[in-house]
């Protein structure tokens, strides 16, 4: 009997490992309060789908958490910075926009905009199997909504 319970945690163990739940972040001036974030939520282990959220923050003015849908584990994340300051966000084909200012605003966009994406930030990826944000070369410039 004293077999059977320890045998239980073992072979759940594997099953446990399976889930993603992790995030990266985009220090969009340098600084720990001026951020963008990407959070992976895998709340089953037999499902491919993971839930994607992203947190705009600007502290001490605003922390927002919006979501992005269900992607997976693989799901690239662009981020995009127009001239306005303002950011969108790209998901596999799913665009959004977004902004620091307030951390409210959150839009769904259903195509690119006429005047462009802006310029590339970065993307959150997979980097030897650890969410990562991937800054793009020359995007050091800060952000202009402040």
């Amino acid at each position: 009997m004293r077999l059977r319970h320890l045998l239980l945690p073992l072979l759940a163990a594997p099953l446990l490992t399976a889930c993603v739940n992790d995030g990266a972040t985009y220090e969009i001036d340098n600084s720990r309060e001026h951020v963008l974030s990407l959070i992976r939520e895998q709340p089953y282990f037999w499902d491919s789908k993971v839930n994607l959220f992203f947190v705009v923050s600007r502290m001490p003015v605003c922390m927002r958490r919006h979501s992005l849908g269900v992607g997976t584990d693989k799901t690239r994340v662009e981020v995009y910075q127009v001239p306005s300051g303002a950011f969108i966000i790209k998901a596999g084909k799913k665009m959004f926009a977004t902004e620091t200012q307030t951390c409210e605003s959150w839009a769904k966009m259903d195509s690119e905009p006429a005047e462009g994406m802006g310029t590339l930030m970065g993307t959150f990826r997979l980097k030897k199997g650890v969410l990562t944000f991937v800054k793009e070369e020359g995007a050091d410039k800060p952000a202009t909504d402040e």
